[in-house]
């Protein structure tokens, strides 16, 4: 497996990295959390270094779940997870928490941070990530909370999520983020404006989420496709795009059956191909990707070698272009 450093860091992973949204139980369809966990402990050996995570998912039970499954090879990877909400009880699920507000002030990144070295059965987290910024703290209070914990030795490095370029540019007057993790993916391009090539001029990492659309781009979909209701996709959005509404869900289908084909005359997968694509992006460092089981491992990690050709993303292009797909390039980014 390719490892890929993070912009200007000396910290290093492998270029495909194991998704765990999906762990979260009750957010993202159904899984077996067996599987998943068994999962994670093979990707370690088929050259997976990093994993990420998050306290809102479930909230709490994939970090938990993460946690286990790695046990005793928890120092062979790079863990990543994000902070920033706070949470409230429940009433849908008694016993169960459900995520409330964001939060960036640094008393809040700095107490929610222990329950994820808790969670996460570790003394120190790789990576910790600012899941949103809140749109009241000042970025200048945000990072001296991350530096905070970096200084007592509780995380290694720290960054962003979902952040735009303006709001980077904030942070990094009060200190060298080492990355931006926000969703891009075939049908998502609006990190291609601006973030993207941010993170390549000031050398700051860039981690991918959604590399195969919240499950769009796997190639399991039809138009008979529904979602029980709570998962987060019946709602028709995804992250500010229409993703998983009626029509728009209809032409994906479309441009999935076409990407299928092309990836057929390589003996691989519309998944391959998608996470193919997106690792030949320029300044992308990390694919996050779900693996609910050893299949999709297997699968996904057969993608990390794979180097698609100028002809390959013009095909890619045109079938996008042919279908009606917008770039979305315009659209402001969801923060």
């Amino acid at each position: 497996m390719e490892e890929r450093r993070f912009g200007s860091s000396d910290l290093k992973a492998s270029a495909i990295g194991f998704g765990t949204w999906e762990m979260s139980v009750r957010q993202y369809g159904h899984i077996d959390t067996g599987e998943a966990a068994r999962a994670a402990q093979s990707a370690i050996d088929q050259g997976i270094t990093l994993f990420d995570t998050s306290e809102t998912y479930g909230p709490f039970t994939s970090e938990a779940l993460l946690g286990q499954a790695l046990g005793k090879r928890r120092k062979e990877v790079v863990i990543v997870t994000k902070v920033g909400f706070t949470f409230r009880a429940d009433p849908d699920r008694p016993g169960y928490m459900k995520t409330a507000e964001r939060d960036s002030s640094a008393r809040n990144i700095i107490e929610h941070a222990e329950g994820c070295l808790r969670r996460l059965k570790t003394d120190v987290i790789d990576l910790l990530l600012v899941h949103f910024h809140d749109h009241k703290t000042a970025h200048e209070e945000t990072i001296a909370g991350l530096r905070a914990l970096q200084e007592a030795g509780k995380i290694r490095y720290y960054g962003v999520s979902n952040y735009t370029a303006p709001m980077m540019a904030a942070c990094q007057q009060h200190g060298q983020l080492t990355t931006n993790q926000v969703g891009y993916h075939l049908f998502d391009r609006r990190v291609e404006s601006a973030v993207l090539p941010y993170c390549r001029v000031n050398g700051i990492g860039f981690m991918a989420y959604g590399t195969l659309a919240y499950g769009l781009l796997s190639g399991a979909f039809t138009p008979e496709t529904k979602f029980v209701d709570w998962d987060w996709r019946s709602r028709g959005d995804a992250f500010g795009l229409p993703l998983f509404r009626r029509e728009q869900f209809l032409m994906e289908l479309r441009v999935v059956e076409r990407l299928k084909a092309l990836a057929a005359d390589y003996g691989k997968s519309v998944a391959q191909l998608a996470i193919a694509w997106l690792l030949g992006q320029p300044g992308v460092t990390v694919a996050l990707v779900g693996m609910r089981d050893e299949r999709e491992l297997k699968e996904n990690v057969a993608a990390a070698d794979w180097r698609l050709s100028a002809d390959d993303y013009e095909t890619i292009e045109r079938i996008l272009a042919e279908e009606g797909a917008p770039g979305y390039l315009d659209v402001e980014q969801v923060t």
